[in-house]
């Protein structure tokens, strides 16, 4: 892994602005476009929403713009709005985006993920974003076990051994996709209570067998995740995960636990820790606030070496860099303040008189 520094191994001081580079691909910044799930889907198919909603990102200077949650089997979807690249027919429509985003400039990233035990659900402006019954066309979600996420929804299915081979192996054939569409960072959903993140957590996993019970045993399907995925993506491009640092739940994967498992994946080749949290249980007490996760991506990074993300309420310039000048993270991953305003990174910059080309098409303008 190439990581930007100076002669003789010393490091320029670093800041929001300062390019990354990581094994073959360079960011201009240390902005992220953090994966939102647009529910905007039929079938899977990216359409003219995600080319303008990825693109104009680009165009408004993030140095990462990585596509929403991407199904990696049709089951395995949030919802029927979710995007896929289950089979190859979903390729052209993504390749397009991120065809645009590098003609910006930018790079363009995908994550790919299962949604497990919180699959079939109305997307969130129908219904709630409630279970959809199967008798109107939803689907048996699966996961670890047969814990449902609230007790009064139906359980999941249980994945046999041969079944989690399976979806370790869809991993790899859409990484194998994601290559094709021209993306040259893939991303590894494995939090906020999908399917790898069930694995991890004891509260959704109670196995007995190989991939249950002890720590070994619950980040296996993770390990083997990341290695068959590094067995298609070319050593010379990025590999993230995203994880749920704490699933802020008594008895859960905790802090500690991420700090021990992001030193097990570095050595499999993965690159960067998105540090997320939450998500695998209903009501966990979390505490929201400005900047309330970065520590998780500060100790990761202390304690392992390897690269983080910082994500969570992050949404004024000076916050950002300072997270990246303080050496907590090494990009800062932001979602709605990007929903909010796509030029945020050229806004940034001129707030903290760094350089930052506008298009020229937009040049008049700043």
């Amino acid at each position: 892994m190439r990581i930007e520094g100076g002669e003789c191994g010393i490091q320029p001081p670093m800041h929001l602005f300062s390019p990354l580079g990581v094994r073959g691909v360079t960011f201009r910044n240390r902005i992220a476009v953090s994966p939102m799930c647009q529910y905007s889907c039929e079938d899977g198919f990216a359409t003219d929403w995600h080319l303008v909603h990825l693109g104009s990102r680009a165009v408004g200077g993030a140095a990462l713009v990585m596509a929403e949650a991407t199904a990696v089997e049709e089951h395995g979807r949030i919802s029927p709005g979710d995007l896929g690249i289950w089979k190859d027919d979903h390729i052209a429509p993504l390749a397009r985006a991120a065809a645009f985003i590098r003609a910006q400039g930018a790079v363009p990233g995908i994550q790919l993920a299962h949604a497990g035990r919180k699959a079939s659900t109305f997307i969130p402006w129908q219904n709630g974003g409630a279970l959809i019954p199967l008798e109107n066309g939803g689907w048996p979600a699966v996961a670890p076990s047969p814990v449902a996420f609230r007790e009064h929804e139906r359980a999941p299915v249980e994945l046999s051994p041969g079944e989690i081979g399976r979806i370790v192996d869809s991993f790899a054939r859409a990484a194998s996709r994601a290559l094709k569409a021209g993306f040259q960072v893939v991303e590894i959903h494995a939090a906020h209570g999908y399917l790898l993140d069930e694995f991890l957590s004891p509260l959704a996993n109670r196995r007995t067998d190989e991939y249950g019970g002890s720590f070994n045993n619950r980040i296996r399907v993770v390990l083997e995740t990341i290695s068959a995925i590094r067995n298609v993506w070319p050593d010379s491009l990025p590999l993230f995960m995203r994880i749920s640092a704490t699933d802020w739940a008594e008895g859960g994967w905790e802090i500690g636990d991420s700090v021990e498992l992001a030193r097990r994946v570095k050595p499999l080749g993965m690159d960067l820790v998105d540090c997320s949290s939450g998500g695998m249980v209903p009501g966990a007490k979390i505490s929201p606030g400005p900047g309330f996760q970065v520590p998780f991506a500060e100790r990761i990074r202390r304690e392992t070496g390897i690269l983080t993300g910082a994500v969570g309420l992050i949404t004024e310039a000076a916050q950002a860099n300072d997270i990246v000048r303080g050496g907590q993270a090494d990009i800062v991953m932001l979602a709605r303040e990007l929903l909010r305003d796509p030029y945020w990174p050229l806004r940034a910059a001129k707030s903290l008189s760094a350089d930052a080309a506008p298009p020229l098409q937009y040049a008049r303008a700043w």
